[in-house]
């Protein structure tokens, strides 16, 4: 592995959901993996493909979180891109309706 490989697991996507507040079904959606998997996944009762990993973090990227590589400064983890009320933003975008396009958040 390298140190700069992006680590996840449940916990650390619960924590990761949890601070950039947003909904388990939203991020379930954005990542195309089924809400009660992802809560499973959370709870460590059940892995993830490393495709549907893959897609979990970029949803959670979409949502604010920038993952923080295994290095000698410290051990893996997360950080906010966005401020909360940036974050709560996006979200209700998301509820918007209309027709879904391409975004670079």
């Amino acid at each position: 592995m390298s140190t700069d490989e992006i680590i996840i697991d449940g916990p650390l996507a619960r924590a990761t959901r949890i601070l950039c507040q947003v909904s388990a079904k939203h991020v379930a959606d954005k990542a195309e993996i089924d809400k009660s998997e992802l809560k499973d996944y959370e709870k460590g009762t059940v892995d993830l493909t490393a495709e549907q990993e893959r897609r979990l973090i970029l949803a959670l990227e979409e949502y604010g979180a920038r993952f923080i590589p295994d290095g000698k400064e410290g051990g893996y983890g997360i950080r906010l891109k966005f401020s909360r009320a940036k974050v709560r933003a996006i979200e209700r975008w998301e509820d918007e309706g209309g027709t879904p396009g391409a975004d670079d958040v």
